[in-house]
């Protein structure tokens, strides 16, 4: 993979990763396209540094406030009541789930989970939880009422995009509405749960990678996080002025129609229905 296919794939998951129709299989289904094969679990939680890096920018103000009422409310300077301290805690118990599947479950992760049919299922699969969820969900919720039950829900849903093709995003978001909270409310507190997991898994998988020596094509998955922090920042603006007038349909049909794209491409020998790469 060169640094054009690189900077394509970066792309890619800036396009992505913040809509509900999971950037991981897009990677792994562009990057086999164009000929560079599944990028692997590595490239893409490295690049995705570059789009939480684009979270962080576009909701600095958010978490800065989170993090200093937190830090003061170990200090005891304020009640762990308030507001902002408790998202600060729920962030982290929201985290626990993803963290500690991902590490049972790694091998899997980089492995069986990345056949094609996988993919294709999990894409239509989720497809329609997310539409229903848009569709039954009160919407009624926000964020102050976030209890640490749903803390918990909202975290184990995260971990379902350890599977591509669920969208860590789609899931967090489908989980949110299936709660009763607005579109705003469950885009806004997937994208604050995103930043300590997807932030820990690039620099666990940075290190293991220069830990084992193994060789890196530090080129292209550096152009990969650049473009896909750019790109990742306009979807973000983007998507949350879009979800504030508009239902998720679109991502759903979206979902539903790339699915049967893979499906088909899986049919006809274009893509394998298991990942040769990583079976190899």
């Amino acid at each position: 993979m060169g640094i054009v296919e690189g900077a394509f794939l970066g792309l890619v998951q800036g396009l992505t990763e913040f809509l509900p129709i999971s950037s991981s299989a897009h990677l792994a289904i562009v990057g086999t396209l164009i000929g560079a094969d599944d990028p692997g679990a590595a490239f893409t939680a490295i690049c995705q540094l570059g789009t939480e890096a684009a979270v962080i920018g576009y909701f600095r103000k958010d978490i800065a406030r989170i993090i200093s009422r937190w830090v003061q409310s170990l200090l005891g300077r304020v009640p762990r009541t308030d507001p902002d301290a408790r998202m600060g805690w729920l962030v982290i118990l929201g985290t626990v789930p993803i963290g500690v599947l991902g590490l049972l479950f790694q091998d899997s992760i980089e492995t069986v989970l990345r056949g094609f049919v996988v993919i294709a299922t999990t894409l239509w699969l989720f497809a329609l939880v997310l539409g229903a969820a848009d569709r039954f969900g009160a919407k009624e919720r926000t964020l102050d009422q976030l209890t640490w039950k749903h803390g918990v829900l909202f975290g184990l849903a995260q971990a379902l995009a350890l599977i591509p093709g669920v969208s860590r995003s789609g899931g967090t978001i489908s989980m949110g509405l299936l709660l009763g909270y607005t579109r705003e409310a469950a885009a806004r507190y997937s994208f604050l749960l995103a930043i300590p997991a997807v932030v820990l898994s690039g620099f666990f998988q940075l290190f293991s990678e220069v830990h084992d020596g193994a060789a890196v094509a530090w080129g292209p998955t550096i152009a990969a996080t650049i473009v896909a922090f750019v790109v990742g920042y306009v979807v973000i603006a983007w998507l949350m002025r879009f979800i504030s007038t508009h239902s998720y349909r679109a991502f759903v049909l979206y979902r539903l129609a790339a699915a049967a794209v893979v499906y088909v491409l899986v049919l006809t020998h274009v893509l394998p229905a298991f990942n040769g790469t990583n079976f190899g």
